[in-house]
Parts: C-alpha cells; sequence; structure tokens
C-alpha cells in the first residue's frame, strides 16, 4: 500500500474501520462496542479474551470479521481431553519413511479459541506461547504461524464446574477482556426476524492480509504526546497497592495491580483508538476508551472489596 504520507494513511484506515464495521453490522446486530475492541485488537496486532453467556453470537461474530477482512479463520472447540498436539499439529510418519510435519487449526490468521477454560493448563500453555511467539515448537522444530496472527478466546462466566481458571500471568497475554452483556429488546427482535428466515446476507471483503500488515506497523508509527504517554503509564502504575502512586482506594481494595504490559497496550491502544475516531494523535480520552478493556484482567481485587460489592470497573473509573 503507498500514501503519499502518514496523515493520508490514518484516513485510510478510519476510512476502512468504518467500511468493516458497517458491512459487519448486517451480519452482527448491536454488539458495536464488542466490534471495536475486536478490531482495535486486531490492527494493535493483539489477542482479545470474549467474556460472555452461551448464545451471544461470538463464533458468528468471528467469522464475519474474518470473512469482511479476507482472513482464513479455524475454531477450536477446548475440551478437558483436548491436547497441545491437536492444537499446534504432529509429527507423524509419511509414506516414504521419513516424519513430517501435519500443522494444527493454529496455522490460521484468525483462531476462535471456543471455552478456554474448560482446558487444563498443559493445553492452555500451548496455545498462549503460540500467541506470544508467533510461532510453535514441535519436535524441536520451530514453525512460524501465519501473518496477521489473532486470538479470539472465550469465557463462559456461568459455570465454573469443571474449568481451568486462566492463571493471571496468561491473562495478561490478552491486550482486551471485553465482556458481552445480552442485546437490546429491539436488537433481539431484528436477530430473531433475520435468523428465522430465508435471508442470505453477502458480505464485501473490504481489506485483506497485506492491508492489516500495514496498518498493524502504520499504529506504531502514530505520533504520541509525552503527557498522554505519561497518564498511561501513571494510570497503570496507579494500579499497583504501596507503591508511590497508588490511590487509597487501591490500597484498600486491590491485592495485586496491572504490569508493564498494560501501559504497552494502553499507549498502543490508544494509538489506534484515535486512528479509527480519524485522529491524527491520540489524547487523554483515547487511553481512557481502552482502559477498561486493559485493565479489567490485570487487577486482582481482595475479599475486601468482594464483601463491599465493589466491581473491577468502579475501582477504575475512580483512577480516571
Amino acid at each position: 500500500m503507498q500514501f503519499e504520507n502518514d496523515i493520508k494513511a490514518v484516513d485510510a484506515l478510519h476510512q476502512a474501520y468504518k467500511n468493516i464495521t458497517a458491512e459487519i453490522g448486517k451480519v452482527v446486530i448491536g454488539q458495536e462496542a464488542i466490534v471495536k475492541s475486536v478490531l482495535i485488537s486486531i490492527f494493535s496486532n493483539g489477542h482479545c479474551l470474549l467474556v460472555g453467556v452461551p448464545g451471544l453470537a461470538k463464533t458468528l461474530l468471528v467469522q464475519t470479521v474474518s470473512g469482511v477482512m479476507d482472513l482464513n479463520f479455524n475454531r477450536i472447540q477446548f475440551t478437558p481431553d483436548l491436547m497441545p498436539s491437536d492444537i499446534i499439529g504432529a509429527e507423524i510418519l509419511g509414506e516414504d519413511r521419513n516424519f513430517k510435519f501435519i500443522p494444527g487449526p493454529i496455522f490460521s490468521n484468525i483462531v476462535l479459541a471456543d471455552e478456554i477454560n474448560r482446558t487444563p493448563p498443559k493445553t492452555q500453555a500451548a496455545l498462549l506461547e503460540a500467541m506470544q511467539e508467533k510461532a510453535v515448537t514441535a519436535a524441536g522444530q520451530r514453525h512460524v504461524l501465519p501473518n496477521p496472527f489473532f486470538v479470539l478466546a472465550t469465557q463462559n462466566p456461568i459455570e465454573q464446574e469443571g474449568t481451568y481458571p486462566l492463571p493471571e500471568a496468561q491473562l495478561d497475554r490478552f491486550m482486551f477482556n471485553v465482556h458481552l452483556g445480552y442485546p437490546t429488546f429491539e436488537e433481539e427482535l431484528t436477530i430473531v426476524k433475520n435468523t428465522t428466515s430465508n435471508t442470505q446476507t453477502e458480505l464485501r471483503k473490504i481489506i485483506d492480509a497485506k492491508q492489516i500488515q500495514f496498518f498493524q506497523k502504520l499504529v506504531r508509527n502514530i505520533p504520541i504526546a509525552d503527557n498522554v504517554v505519561e497518564y498511561a503509564v501513571r494510570l497503570a502504575s496507579k494500579t499497583r497497592p504501596h507503591t508511590p502512586l497508588a490511590t487509597e482506594e487501591v490500597n484498600k481494595y486491590i491485592s495485586w495491580g496491572a504490569g508493564p504490559r498494560a501501559s504497552q497496550f494502553l499507549v498502543v491502544g490508544a494509538k489506534c483508538h484515535a486512528a479509527i475516531s480519524g485522529k491524527y494523535s491520540p489524547d487523554i480520552e483515547d487511553v481512557q476508551a481502552v482502559a477498561e478493556a486493559i485493565l479489567r484482567h490485570r487487577i486482582v481485587r481482595n475479599y475486601r472489596a468482594e464483601a463491599e460489592g465493589l466491581s473491577i470497573e468502579k475501582i477504575i473509573q475512580n483512577l480516571f
């Protein structure tokens, strides 16, 4: 992709974002905030964790995104007996008596890890290593994953029996933790009308893998003022109890705060949020717009906060 300058390129990203959301909106009714978070994490080269009850069109959303962005897509249904080789692939003995590597479903641009907390830690770790390294190792050989590579994992917040919650260190690899709510009455009416008839929606492909890679580099090139970077770093630092910047509320209600990865994601996320909103440089509002989804899974409340019914979201809002 060739543009005269970065300003023209940001305009192109803003326009592409509008076209993509309009196209996704033909199939996925409502959920604008969720679509926005998913697209920001793709353009920021991050990963996304969706938490929501079954039947809220999580799979449909990912399929639609991959279709509109002309990317290939695989879905892995996580179960208690899933093995790491079921995700990354395995060596098999070929007809020529030589071992050859058969790639698993993770070799795809977009991977939907459905109900990631249903599988034991060994299998979770195989996926999370791939997310971090953008490559997998099988039988001592390193295999690079396709680019762009994006993992969207889902969790069901209701059933916790027989699940293996992701440890904090592994949750930290997700850029966003997004909570899906129920649709409004009007949205649900539209959903039911659309899905109980024979209407077929044809989706246009808006951008492809090469353009996504270009926009991912562009997002990191966007200039950001020092005071905005300082604000982002200060916001992450405030969540750490008993450190110089911690607030009274954090010291009282939080047992662990967000690490440096949160600061990095706040800055990249703010740059991307600014670009898709048609701005050429992020400000403090852009940091605040992405802060909740970035900090939510990186802060651990203590028993006092739980006893008093103080939510993580409320604590984050108070840090602004």
